[in-house]
């Protein structure tokens, strides 16, 4: 089938703003969008910038706007979509763009750091493996799909009011590590994000579960990071529950 594909251009080196280029080819009803960007790439304009790596929606790098939803390219089919076979092509929002599709992630993984996105074990030296049992394991079971595609962040209308926000896919990596039995940090974590630039910034509107690829109920932890917080203001200290 013949689609018309209206692409996102801009380069800061020729471009003062943002422009529109649509294109035409033939596609066929299961293939990717992202195999129709790189068909258009390949056959008809190599100056098309985009991201992508492993197209099988694990490495989360070809975060775009399709027919104005965020969507991973490589997870969306031609089929998939009610406009038949019309595409408009568009850079995540939230973020600069750096070229054409390719947006600066630079601030989202400075914010990703900043809440230490690493187990920390009290500086204890581990002379074997640090076990977890499978109870335990459930209870952060839904963050470790995060492919940290920064689809939930763009989306999140609280990031776009306020750039001090750490949003809501690093508040779901915090959630990784609050609720790890294994790390020993939980309070100073808590301390860390109790804040309106942290997890009280989250104003649970759930557009950021409504876009996640993996399917990650992000609000609904980040309420259990809330009550959480709560529990630990109104009593002594207590292990986390989900």
């Amino acid at each position: 089938m013949k689609c018309s594909f209206t692409v996102y251009r801009f380069d800061p080196a020729v471009d003062k703003k943002g422009r529109y280029q649509e294109y035409t080819l033939e596609a066929e009803r299961t293939d990717k969008i992202l195999d129709c960007l790189n068909k258009i790439r390949w056959e008809q304009d190599p100056t098309l910038a985009y991201r992508f790596s492993c197209a099988h929606g694990i490495c989360g790098s070809d975060a775009m706007v399709i027919n104005g939803r965020i969507e991973l390219a490589c997870q969306k089919l031609v089929k998939d979509f009610k406009t038949g076979n019309n595409f408009v092509i568009e850079p995540l929002p939230l973020f600069s763009v750096i070229k054409d599709l390719i947006v600066d992630m630079n601030p989202f993984f400075a914010k990703h750091r900043h809440i230490r996105p690493y187990l920390i074990t009290a500086g204890k030296a581990l002379a074997e493996e640090f076990l977890q049992d499978a109870a335990q394991q459930a209870v952060i079971e839904p963050a470790l799909r995060c492919i940290l595609c920064a689809s939930c962040t763009a989306a999140c209308p609280i990031n776009r009011a306020n750039g001090e926000y750490l949003g809501p896919a690093a508040l779901l990596r915090a959630f990784r590590y609050i609720f790890d039995s294994r790390d020993a940090a939980t309070d100073s974590r808590l301390v860390q994000i109790d804040s309106p630039e942290g997890v009280w910034g989250c104003k649970s509107m759930r557009w950021c579960t409504d876009v996640c690829p993996k399917g990650i109920p992000v609000t609904k932890c980040l309420g259990q990071i809330k009550r959480l917080v709560k529990q630990r203001a109104q009593g002594p200290s207590r292990e986390p529950r989900p």
